[in-house]
């Protein structure tokens, strides 16, 4: 759409004579007249399930049979705080701990991380020498662009947060390192480690071994790896997550990281199971404040999770069924960027091999104009700046792409479109008209 293929149409925009970019600003004004004209209503905001996955789980709406699990627990009634053993045991396996270390919760892996931040503001942690409330000032660090989710509860608080790039080997670990070594204001930070929300990025084992290991000033220092995607594979090539709880403990902080995961885009979002692994220690401090909240999680939920997935190899062969319906909706992402903007100098986009996200850079200054032209096209992105703190991109120049709701086809006409206000924004700019 509006970008021609031809080999002196892909010279970098920045290259061409104020001629040459005139003429391809009118073609692309064009391209978007016709663009508008169609009428579009789409919507690559949010990175939900589409229907066809949550058809994949809907054998859970028949389940449970009967009400005990393997170890004869009626599930209807009270108790267990812990989660069943049998689910336990299956995830452990997938997320690489020990079923011990590992507390199978309710639907919401969000609500655990709320849980355990409020715990820590109010009481502090098992090496905290005040709650945290108590505190002059708490920071967190911010891997960017990151999940907007994680930054907004922090916000709520008012916790101060500094950013850091996210590379694709994970954090910036040298810059992580310089802002907790002298701060003890500095906390914790977030990690999405594998097939990070949006840049797809897999923290490797030697990064993750240097955030286990890298002195703090704050000897109550947390890692809030939320796991999110640990199971989502986009290509047969699966990544493993690093062993983050081991790596710390062998480091001498095995209080260090809290990871989170869930099965919300594994089975249906909102009727899933949240899971938390950590430290025995720190299992037992947060379920000991945890006794005060609840008397046990929805463990008729939980019973149809294990009786429909069987074991752990169910959940995999049930994770490569979505990878059925996911990958050609990333691969449609990639093949209309490319066939539109490649060679043009002015968009970058990762090509994630897992995950839920595609992350596009365009020209600094010009995302929210890409946002808003897409907008007025019918076109719903979510809004520029949402993958940084308090919703700022200092530079203006980051979009966040959620191809999994739509339909394929849906997915290729709004991805053309986008990149036809790429372009546009980006001629704009380069003309100096706004």
């Amino acid at each position: 759409m509006g970008v021609s293929t031809d080999t002196a149409a892909t010279t970098p925009l920045a290259e061409r004579s104020p001629q040459e970019l005139q003429a391809y600003l009118e073609e692309q004004r064009a391209a978007y007249d016709a663009l508008c004209e169609r009428g579009l209503t789409l919507d690559l905001t949010r990175g939900k399930p589409s229907s066809a996955q949550l058809d994949l789980s809907d054998r859970l709406l028949s389940l449970p049979e009967g009400v005990k699990d393997a170890d004869g627990v009626d599930v209807r009634n009270y108790g267990g705080l812990t989660g069943l053993r049998e689910l336990r045991e299956m995830f452990a396996e997938l997320l690489w701990v020990d079923p011990d270390q590992l507390v199978a919760g309710g639907s919401s892996s969000l609500t655990m991380m709320h849980d355990v931040l409020v715990q820590h503001l109010l009481h502090g942690g098992l090496d905290s020498p005040r709650p945290w409330k108590d505190e002059e000032k708490v920071t967190f660090v911010c891997p960017v662009p990151g999940y907007d989710r994680h930054f907004t509860m922090l916000a709520s608080y008012g916790i101060e947060m500094v950013s850091v790039p996210m590379l694709a080997d994970g954090p910036d670990v040298a810059a992580v390192e310089a802002l907790v070594r002298d701060d003890p204001s500095v906390k914790g930070m977030w990690i999405v480690p594998t097939y990070a929300n949006p840049a797809g990025s897999v923290v490797t084992q030697e990064v993750a071994s240097r955030l286990a290991s890298m002195p703090t000033a704050a000897p109550d220092f947390r890692i809030f790896w939320d796991n999110a995607y640990a199971l989502h594979h986009l290509t047969a090539d699966e990544a493993k997550s690093a062993d983050i709880l081991s790596l710390s403990s062998a480091a001498g902080h095995p209080h260090r990281p809290i990871m989170f995961a869930s099965t919300s885009k594994i089975t249906y979002a909102g009727a899933g199971v949240a899971f938390l692994a950590a430290s025995r220690e720190n299992i037992a401090a947060y379920l000991g404040h945890q006794q005060f909240a609840s008397i046990g999680p929805d463990k008729v939920n939980q019973l149809r999770h294990i009786q429909f997935f069987g074991s752990a190899q169910g959940v995999r062969d049930h994770m490569a069924r979505h990878r059925e319906i996911l990958a050609p909706k990333f691969a449609a992402v990639d093949a209309a960027l490319t066939a539109e903007l490649d060679g043009l100098g002015i968009a970058e986009w990762t090509r994630p091999a897992g995950g839920y996200f595609v992350s596009l850079d365009v020209p600094d200054g010009c995302a929210a104009r890409v946002v808003a032209l897409a907008k007025a096209a019918g076109i719903a992105l979510t809004p520029a700046g949402a993958s940084f703190p308090h919703g700022q991109d200092p530079r203006d120049r980051n979009i966040r792409l959620a191809p999994s709701f739509p339909q394929l086809a849906e997915v290729e006409t709004a991805m053309a479109g986008v990149a036809t206000c790429v372009a546009l924004a980006a001629a704009e700019q380069l003309t100096a008209v706004g």
